[in-house]
């Protein structure tokens, strides 16, 4: 048994070290084999890297891209109908500043050689076709610039709703149109690279910002107050100034409950505004100064709303009665500092008419039926005071000559009262004390003893409007 035992043992332990020869022999071969692949792989790396680059061939796409490039040229040339605001306006794709994408080409080259395609399948009209996709882009500066163009001739204003004074109507508002410069250029590129040849613009209307239901119910079929001053036609330039502020307040309107105020809409009267040199009253003497005749246009307008039963908020008589308007119905304005304001107390818009023509400026306040039968202005003289004389000698006339350079005026205290009727019985009584300071006169006297010194022609001198007596009243 134990021979057996022995002999066993020695079988297994050849066993074991056959076994491990033949592992040891198929390592050494798997090594082996290793190291040829490894020497094979960079034998054929070394050959790759020595070896030069393959020449194109017709298979690449390059004879493709001259042909394909002279299609998308070709359509860039063709014309495009722009559609915009029922309108069509032709123009070419490169006009819109579209331009051939050379990076598209290219690949459209290659796909079109791996199906196999020749230079010669591809024709002048290539992108003619449905379907084609054309390798075209958009440069935007030059496209922004087209765009532009466009916004610039075809846009339109949008037209407000307004008061036609003159039929007395109110004429209703208009929308505008725009073109959205942004929103267009997205819809170019995509256009041009469907390969369209009519393209809708994006644009829209442009709202007023007046409209006829903004206005209410404004209704100006009857003038409610008015008045007319007179102005002497040979003065041109203070003429002209009449009508550059007068401009500015024509077809004014105001709604129930708003706020007046003559320099806010007049604003500032300067030369850059279109106003010339004229005669102006500064501290009760007639001098030149720019924008003269302005304070009659603001008079008009003041005696005009009197009658009309508007609400005066703030006004302020001249520094002497004036030649124009009967005194306590003027308002002088200076900008920015002495202003004419006003409300409108009713419950409807009224709008402010002139007319600026022959000698006469005359205003109108146009609304619904005034809510009073009459409008009644009062006016009681309180007080006169006399004017002061002040002579300066002048060298320039000879002794004994006399000029008056200025003429003078008495001053008044006087109390204005706006009288309403309503069903024949006063309604209402408004009251007011105004002033007029005194106008002082100045005389030129001669000191020149020159006996052969002629003295000049006295000009003539205009004097305030009459004030009609102690008392007085008119009514509309």
């Amino acid at each position: 048994m134990r021979g057996s035992s022995q002999g066993a043992g020695a079988r297994k332990g050849r066993g074991l070290l056959v076994a491990a020869g033949v592992m040891a022999a198929s390592g050494v071969a798997l090594l082996g084999l290793y190291a040829s692949s490894m020497q094979r792989a960079q034998a054929a790396t070394l050959s790759a890297v020595a070896a030069p680059a393959a020449a194109p061939t017709a298979g690449t796409g390059s004879e493709l891209v001259a042909p394909l490039t002279a299609a998308a040229e070709k359509f860039l040339a063709s014309k495009v109908v722009l559609g915009f605001d029922d309108k069509n306006v032709e123009a070419t794709w490169s006009d819109l500043a579209l331009v051939v994408d050379k990076q598209s080409i290219e690949r459209e080259a290659a796909r079109l050689a791996q199906l196999g395609k020749q230079a010669s399948a591809v024709g002048p009209d290539y992108y003619a076709s449905a379907g084609q996709l054309v390798p075209v882009s958009l440069d935007r500066q030059k496209a922004l610039a087209a765009l532009v163009d466009y916004k610039t001739t075809y846009d339109r204003a949008p037209v407000d709703a307004r008061a036609d004074l003159e039929h007395r109507l109110v004429v209703p508002e208009k929308p505008g149109f725009g073109i959205d410069i942004y929103g267009s250029l997205g819809v170019l590129e995509q256009g041009a690279r469907a390969g369209a040849h009519q393209v809708a613009l994006v644009a829209g209307e442009l709202p007023p910002a007046v409209t006829r239901e903004k206005l209410g119910n404004l209704d100006v079929s009857h003038v409610m107050g008015w008045w007319e001053t007179k102005y002497p036609q040979v003065e041109k330039d203070r003429n002209y100034n009449l009508k550059v502020a007068a401009e500015k307040l024509n077809g004014h309107i105001l709604m129930p409950g708003e706020d007046f105020s003559f320099n806010a809409i007049v604003g500032d009267r300067t030369e850059k505004e279109g106003y010339r040199v004229a005669h102006v009253i500064q501290a009760g003497e007639m001098i030149d100064g720019l924008a003269g005749g302005t304070c009659q246009i603001s008079s008009t307008l003041h005696a005009a709303s009197f009658f009309a039963g508007l609400e005066m908020t703030s006004t302020r008589p001249h520094s002497r009665p004036s030649a124009y308007i009967t005194m306590g119905l003027d308002a002088t304005v200076v900008y920015p500092t002495t202003d004419f304001k006003m409300k409108n107390p009713y419950d409807f818009p009224v709008a402010i008419r002139y007319v600026v023509a022959q000698g006469i400026v005359r205003v109108e306040i146009l609304g619904k039926e005034r809510p009073y039968e009459k409008v009644q202005f009062e006016r009681e003289i309180l007080e006169e005071k006399p004017y002061e004389t002040i002579t300066r000698e002048d060298p320039t006339l000879p002794i004994g000559a006399t000029v008056v350079e200025q003429g003078g005026f008495p001053g008044y205290k006087l109390e204005r009262r706006r009288v309403f009727f309503k069903d024949g019985k006063k309604v209402k009584t408004e009251k007011r004390k105004l002033e007029y300071p005194p106008t002082t006169e100045y005389l030129r006297i001669g000191s020149n003893p020159d006996p052969n010194l002629v003295a000049p022609e006295q000009k003539p001198v205009h004097g305030p409007m009459d004030p009609g007596g102690k008392e007085f009243k008119m009514a509309q």
